[in-house]
C-alpha cells in the first residue's frame, strides 16, 4: 500500500539555471514516500529485517528446494519477493538521493554504504536461483499445474531458467555477487566524473547538461562553441573514460567467457526476453533504411539551414523558420496532460499525482545527474521521474516520454515485484507512445503549414535520434566489445570505432570536427547497461506499428493498450502484440514502423515543392 500523501518539501525555482528564462515553479522530489531521511527509524528497521530475513530464508531453503511441494515453493517465492521489495525500496531511496546531487560526498557515501550492506545481506540468497535452475522441468511443471497462484509466476521463472545453461558453480556465483560492489565503483567513477565536468562557453561556466543544451541554440556560433568546448573537456578527461570502458568491457568478456555465452550481446538479449534474430532483424532493417531516413532528412535540413556542408553542431539545430521561445512548466504540463486525456481520461488520472505529490524532479541543478529517467522504485510505492527541464520544445517531449514510463510502471505494479518489471525492449512502449500522443496533439493544433513543418521536422529528428542514432550506438558497442577481446584499447582506438559508425548513420551531408571522436565518452548507457540502446529503437519501431494499428482500427484499442501496460513483465512480446495483430519476429514489422518515419520525411519534401 502507498504511504499517505505528503506535500512536496519545496518547489525549486530554476530560473537562474535557465539563464533568466521564466520557467515557473519546477517540482522537486519528495522522497518521504520511500523514507523521510537517511537516518529514519523505518529505514534502519528495514535493514535490520533484511539482514535477519535473508539469513532465515537461507536456513529454511538452502539445499532443500527439491524437497518442497507446490505450496512450500510458493511460500518461498513470496518470501523472496518480499525481500526484493524491501531491498529495492532501500536502494531506490539511496540512489534517488544520490542522483539529485552526485557530487555531494555524504550522499555518495550513503549510497555506497547502503549498496554494500544490501550486497552482504543478500549473498546468502544466491543459492535460490541456482537451485531453482537445477529443479527438474517435470517437477516444476507439476507444481504449477497443482497451484494456480504459483503458476502466475511462470513467466518470471521461465526468464530465470533461461540463464540455466550459463550458470556457474554456487561458490563462484556467490563470489561474483559479492564482487558486484567493486564493479559498481566504475559506474560511480563515470557518473561522478561526468557530473563534475565544467565547461566554459562565451565566458559562462556550465555543467554538461547546460552545454549539451546549447547544441539546440538558434545561434550557429554558439552551437559551434559548445561543441568545441565539449570536445576539449572530453579530451582532457579521455584517459579516465577510456579506462572505465576498457575495464567494464574486459570484466564483461571474462564473465561471458566463464559463462560460455556465445556473444557479448547474449546476456542483454536474455534479460530483454527477446530472441537474437529479432534484434538482428531490427538492426538490419534500420541500417538498410539509413539512406531513406537520416541521409535523406539531413540533406533537407542542410538546405533549410543554407549550408554547403553540415557540421555535427548542426545536427540538432532548430530550423531557421522555428520561433525561439521558452515553454514554461505549466504550459508543458498542460500540453502533455491534454494529449494524454484526449487518448483516454484514465491516462490523466494516473499521471496527475506525479505533478502534485513530488514525484517529479524537474530543475537543472549543480551536481544533479544529467538526462532524464523514470525510476519505478518498488510496486508498493510509486515511480519517480527525473528531468533537466530548460523550456525547450524537446523538453516537453521528454516530459511526455518519462510520464509515459511512469503511467506504465503504475499500471504494471499490480503484478507484484517479480512480474511488474518489463524487459527493456517493452519498457519503452508507453514512453514513446506518450510522445506520439503529444506530438499528434500538437500537430493537430498547428495554425499553419510553417508550424506544421517545424513540428514534423522536430518529430523526424527525435525519431532519427531514437532509431538511427541508437542503432549506430549499438553497432559501436558491438565493435567496442569485439575489439576489446583483442587487447587494451587506446582512446584513439575507441574514437576510431565511434567515427566508423557516425558517417555511415548520419550520411554524406556531414563533416566531423576535430574532437568529435571523443563524443562516445559521455553516453551513460555504454557504462551502466551494455547494449541497452537497441531497446530505444525497438520501442520506437514497436510504437510506430502500434500507432498505425490504432489509426486503422481505433475501436477498443484503448482497452487493449491498457491491458498490455498492466501485464508488465508477465507476458512475452509475442503475447502482448498478438491482440493488435502485430508480430515483432516478422521482418515486415520493422519496415512498417520505419515507413512511418519515411512518410513524415516525404510530407516534408512535398512542402518544399
Amino acid at each position: 500500500m502507498m504511504t499517505p500523501f505528503t506535500p512536496p518539501a519545496r518547489l525549486f525555482d530554476a530560473n537562474a539555471s535557465a539563464k533568466g528564462k521564466d520557467l515557473g515553479k519546477l517540482p522537486e522530489w519528495n522522497l518521504s514516500d520511500l523514507y523521510p531521511a537517511p537516518d529514519a527509524p523505518a529505514l534502519t528497521a528495514d535493514l535490520d529485517w533484511l539482514e535477519a530475513e535473508c539469513r532465515a530464508f537461507a536456513a529454511d531453503y538452502e539445499g532443500k528446494m527439491a524437497d518442497l511441494d507446490a505450496a512450500g515453493f510458493l511460500t518461498a517465492i513470496l518470501r523472496h519477493e518480499k525481500i526484493e521489495t524491501k531491498a529495492g525500496r532501500v536502494m531506490s531511496f539511496a540512489g534517488l538521493r544520490y542522483y539529485q546531487h552526485t557530487t555531494d560526498a555524504a550522499r555518495a557515501k550513503f549510497l555506497s554504504d547502503t549498496q554494500e550492506k544490501i550486497t552482504n545481506f543478500t549473498t546468502p540468497l544466491v543459492f535460490f536461483t541456482l537451485e531453482l535452475n537445477r529443479l527438474d522441468d517435470a517437477l516444476l511443471d507439476g507444481w504449477m499445474a497443482e497451484n494456480a497462484e504459483l503458476a502466475r509466476y511462470r513467466p518470471a521463472l521461465r526468464r530465470i531458467r533461461a540463464m540455466k545453461p550459463y550458470q556457474l558453480s554456487d561458490e563462484l556465483e556467490k563470489f561474483l555477487h559479492d564482487l558486484g560492489v567493486v564493479g559498481d565503483a566504475w559506474e560511480r567513477l563515470f557518473d561522478e566524473t561526468i557530473a563534475g565536468l565544467n565547461f566554459t562557453v562565451d565566458g559562462e561556466e556550465l555543467n554538461i547538461e547546460g552545454t549539451l543544451n546549447l547544441l539546440t541554440e538558434q545561434d550557429r556560433a554558439k552551437r559551434q562553441a559548445a561543441a568545441e568546448e565539449l570536445g576539449r573537456v572530453f579530451q582532457s578527461n579521455i584517459k579516465t573514460f577510456a579506462r572505465v570502458h576498457n575495464t567494464q568491457a574486459k570484466e564483461k568478456e571474462i564473465l561471458d567467457r566463464w559463462r560460455k555465452m556465445p556473444t557479448a550481446q547474449t546476456g542483454r538479449h536474455l534479460s530483454n526476453d527477446v530472441e537474437p534474430e529479432v534484434v538482428e532483424a531490427l538492426r538490419n532493417a534500420v541500417v538498410a533504411a539509413y539512406p531513406k531516413l537520416s541521409h535523406r532528412y539531413y540533406e533537407l535540413k542542410r538546405k533549410w539551414l543554407g549550408l554547403d556542408r553540415m557540421q555535427v553542431w548542426d545536427r540538432n539545430a532548430p530550423l531557421p523558420m522555428e520561433a525561439t521561445r521558452t515553454i514554461g512548466w505549466d504550459e508543458a504540463q498542460k500540453t502533455v496532460m491534454e494529449a494524454y486525456g484526449a487518448f483516454d481520461p484514465r491516462m490523466t488520472e494516473i499521471a496527475q499525482p506525479f505533478f502534485e505529490r513530488g514525484w517529479i524532479d524537474a530543475a537543472v541543478k549543480p551536481g544533479k545527474a544529467p538526462g532524464a529517467f523514470a525510476h519505478p522504485t518498488v510496486t508498493e510505492v510509486h515511480p519517480y521521474i527525473m528531468l533537466n527541464y530548460l523550456g525547450k520544445p524537446r523538453d516537453v517531449m521528454t516530459l511526455a516520454h518519462e510520464l509515459g514510463h511512469g503511467v506504465h510502471q503504475v499500471l504494471a505494479a499490480g503484478q507484484g515485484e517479480m512480474l511488474a518489471s518489463t524487459p527493456l525492449t517493452l519498457a519503452e512502449t508507453a514512453s514513446v507512445f506518450g510522445e506520439m500522443l503529444t506530438f499528434r496533439a500538437m500537430l493537430d493544433r498547428a495554425k499553419d503549414e510553417a508550424e506544421r513543418k517545424v513540428l514534423l521536422a522536430g518529430k523526424v529528428e527525435d525519431m532519427i535520434n531514437t532509431v538511427v542514432r541508437q542503432i549506430a550506438f549499438y553497432d559501436f558497442e558491438c565493435k567496442l566489445h569485439e575489439a576489446r577481446r583483442g587487447g587494451e584499447l587506446t582512446p584513439e582506438d575507441i574514437g576510431a570505432l565511434w567515427m566508423s559508425v557516425q558517417g555511415e548513420s548520419l550520411g554524406p551531408a556531414f563533416d566531423f570536427m576535430p574532437g568529435y571522436e571523443t563524443f562516445w565518452a559521455y553516453i551513460p548507457h555504454f557504462v551502466h547497461s551494455p547494449f541497452y540502446v537497441y531497446a530505444y529503437a525497438f520501442g520506437d519501431g514497436l510504437v510506430n506499428a502500434l500507432y498505425a494499428a490504432y489509426q486503422e482500427a481505433p475501436e477498443g484499442f484503448q482497452d487493449r493498450y491498457f491491458d498490455m501496460l498492466k501485464a508488465g513483465g508477465s507476458k512475452h512480446h509475442k503475447e502482448l502484440l498478438a491482440p493488435f495483430g502485430l508480430d515483432a519476429s516478422d521482418p515486415a514489422f520493422w519496415d512498417k514502423g520505419l515507413g512511418m518515419i519515411a512518410g513524415f520525411i516525404e510530407e516534408l519534401e512535398a512542402m518544399e515543392t
